[in-house]
């Protein structure tokens, strides 16, 4: 199965998210990175609401999901440690 974006196909699950939330826009900002402090995250997450309010709909859905998912899998007790 093929995905594309604005006529654009997506390579991969991050290509996706970048075409999808458009230029200019981090996706990290929404997932964070598996060596983030508590402190580091909790003021990621302040930064992401935040951009979130300012969102249209579809892009606003889209980095909650983000968010959502992420969260998920980071509180898998099987996921390998870094």
């Amino acid at each position: 199965m093929k995905l594309y974006v604005g006529g654009q196909e997506a390579l991969s699950p991050l290509e996706f998210a970048e075409l999808a939330f458009g230029v200019g826009i981090d996706i990290e900002l929404f997932v964070g990175s598996e060596d983030e402090s508590a402190e580091d995250r909790a003021v990621r997450l302040d930064a992401a609401r935040d951009i979130l309010r300012d969102l249209d709909g579809p892009a606003a859905g889209f980095g909650t999901a983000l968010m959502h998912t992420a969260e998920r899998c980071r509180m898998r007790p099987w996921k390998a440690a870094a």
